[in-house]
């Protein structure tokens, strides 16, 4: 399906998120993520076959997708499968993927195939679309499908025998801000994330169809038929000072938390947001020297006999 050109007025997907127009802030997040997930992606194909096929499953804007090929390119080439169910993102992500899949050097051509496919996985089978593959790679998508557990099973159909499932789910909230801003009262940043937890378990309530996953994610892989489940994490660490890229990225990532904190944010805190969001004010975030970025992705690994 190389060819999509679909005329969505919203890509809006189960969850009720317009994805497409947080196109901007997720090519934010994969400049300041690449680093991290270029080990990742080494570590994930390092032990896969000569030539696999690996899945980028809700590739996003194409931060992982890159890793991927660019793993895949420096051990001989391979096929990386990008899966979508939002057009401006797949296409985002394709642009970036093919990019990094032509580039040569004076001593190798990668070789490394970029095939985009637009499919909404609470509908559509990976395996139907995609598969097999020998490593099927999804991360923080699981979590925005209706029955979790239906997706985790249907990603482990499309993982070829003696594959992997990557699964980056969870991990440790991310932190930007410094525990006083010197406005407002201090630890704002631990009630924006409270609030963001409050807003995630009401869209959940609210996607159509959606079925509560108890226990953890190993428990839901191994329930799935995978053996050797396991887990690493990874941080993303850019301390203060930060460089600008990090604080664009800590502006437009408050002015989400607020957003989707709503109501669930005192009004003193959405004042002390708004102070921190308003590029005229002393206090703006996107002038400041004391923000950063720290926080840590936890991958959940398991193995198709």
């Amino acid at each position: 399906m190389a060819a999509h050109s679909h005329n969505h007025a919203h890509a809006h997907t189960h969850d009720g998120i317009d994805w497409s127009s947080r196109l901007d802030s997720l090519r934010q997040a994969d400049e300041l993520d690449a680093e991290a997930r270029r080990v990742v992606a080494r570590r994930l194909v390092r032990v896969l076959p000569d030539n696999p096929t690996v899945l980028d499953v809700g590739c996003g804007a194409g931060g992982m997708s890159v890793a991927l090929v660019e793993a895949l390119s420096a051990r001989g080439g391979g096929t990386v499968v990008l899966v979508d169910a939002v057009p401006e993102l797949l296409d985002a992500a394709t642009g970036v993927a093919r990019s990094a899949a032509t580039y040569e050097t004076d001593t190798t051509t990668a070789t490394v195939r970029v095939r985009p496919v637009l499919a909404d996985l609470a509908t559509e089978r990976p395996v139907e679309i995609a598969g097999p593959a020998q490593l099927v790679w999804a991360s923080n998508v699981v979590h925005h499908l209706p029955d979790q557990r239906a997706a985790v099973a249907g990603l482990v159909e499309a993982v070829a025998p003696g594959g992997w499932l990557a699964l980056a789910e969870g991990g440790l909230s991310g932190k930007f801000l410094p525990f006083d801003v010197g406005i407002g009262e201090p630890g704002l940043q631990e009630r924006l994330t409270a609030a963001r937890d409050q807003w995630f378990v009401r869209m959940r309530e609210n996607t159509a169809g959606a079925v509560r996953l108890h226990g953890g994610w190993n428990l839901a892989l191994s329930a799935a038929g995978l053996v050797d489940v396991t887990a690493f994490s990874y941080l993303v660490d850019h301390p203060a000072p930060p460089k600008q890229a990090v604080r664009d990225w800590a502006v437009n990532q408050l002015a989400w938390f607020a957003d989707v904190a709503g109501d669930a944010l005192h009004p003193a805190d959405r004042r002390t947001v708004k102070q921190l969001l308003d590029p005229q004010d002393p206090a703006f975030l996107g002038l400041r020297d004391d923000v950063f970025l720290l926080t840590a992705n936890t991958v959940h690994l398991g193995r198709k006999p």
